[in-house]
């Protein structure tokens, strides 16, 4: 009598031999076993590196027509799709509506687990009629095993209805989405911890796309000086704290002007730094950013170096 055939083909639900005694581990042994899965997971990453690129690419084009990105997804991949949208304005300065993400089965399914509408492949495509997608508009996939219908189907009418779109998968793509995305990134980082859980590598390494697309995107439009976040959103006290170092140090000055300089520029660092630097009122630093295309550097010139202490 043969045996059945219980394995499955996708890399995310096999079983990982350096952990199948974790169930009797140490909590110290389960750390070090956990670890040592994750170390490979930069390196996997690194391996997309042109793809990711390719993936910048599309968004700036995108956001320089009026696009819109918008991230789908299911179960922990929805979930870090509306993570990596809502960090975006806060940390550059854009408008809700730029980065938008969409989970199966709504935003209920950010607290809850609601993992069955992940199948929902009506619900998918709707989203994208929801979400008014058009032929501006960039919509990446997010699906760790790859097979996820609620993603598949969503791409499909989003491509219907003239987007570009991005999957980005931790298992080999279906053959029609490999044939039909205009980018695939596909970080395999192999069988995990506990088998099936792709909250963790898998979980992993798709924040760490996620992360490289959108901050790569907002930089090449501009709303980085050297590698401060100038356009940030001082909604706390940590953000206006931060707002106002960067001005003191991009602009040589003590808090106090810094902080008056920021309020005469409506809240705007990048809009300070210019005013200060060129010694400008608001008006003119706005008409000279505009002019460089929203970026400081060919404006005010270089920022200051970093000391090995990591400030200025």
């Amino acid at each position: 009598m043969s045996k059945p055939d219980f394995r499955d083909p996708r890399s995310t639900e096999q079983r990982n031999p350096n952990t199948e005694r974790i169930d009797v581990a140490l909590s110290l042994e389960i750390v070090d076993l956990m670890n040592a899965e994750d170390a490979s997971i930069a390196g996997v990453v690194r391996g997309e590196r042109e793809r990711i690129a390719k993936g910048i690419d599309l968004l700036v084009e995108a956001f320089r027509a009026g696009g819109r990105l918008v991230y789908v997804g299911a179960g922990t991949s929805g979930r870090l799709g509306v993570l990596d949208a809502t960090e975006c304005p806060p940390t550059f300065g854009t408008p809700p509506s730029m980065v938008v993400g969409v989970i199966a089965g709504g935003y209920g399914a950010l607290v809850k687990g609601l993992e069955g509408a992940e199948d929902d492949v009506n619900a998918g495509a709707a989203a994208m009629d929801t979400a008014a997608i058009t032929n501006r508009d960039v919509v990446v996939g997010i699906a760790a095993s790859g097979t996820t219908p609620y993603v598949r189907a969503a791409l499909a009418r989003a491509q219907t209805l003239g987007a570009r779109t991005i999957l980005v998968t931790c298992s080999t793509p279906p053959k029609v989405l490999a044939e039909t995305c205009d980018v695939i990134i596909n970080p395999i980082v192999g069988p995990e911890v506990l088998t099936g859980s792709t909250r963790l590598k898998a979980g992993t390494a798709t924040k760490l796309v996620l992360n490289t697309l959108t901050t790569g995107a907002m930089i090449r439009l501009g709303k980085a000086y050297g590698n401060l976040m100038v356009d940030l959103m001082a909604w706390s006290a940590k953000l206006v704290d931060r707002g106002e170092r960067i001005v003191m140090e991009c602009c040589g000055v003590g808090r106090t002007e810094a902080r008056a300089a920021i309020e005469r520029a409506a809240g705007s660092v990048k809009l300070a730094i210019v005013m200060v630097r060129r010694g400008v009122d608001a008006a003119e630093a706005r008409r000279l950013l505009d002019a460089a295309g929203g970026f400081v550097r060919p404006v005010v010139g270089d920022p200051p170096p970093v000391t090995s202490g990591g400030r200025s």
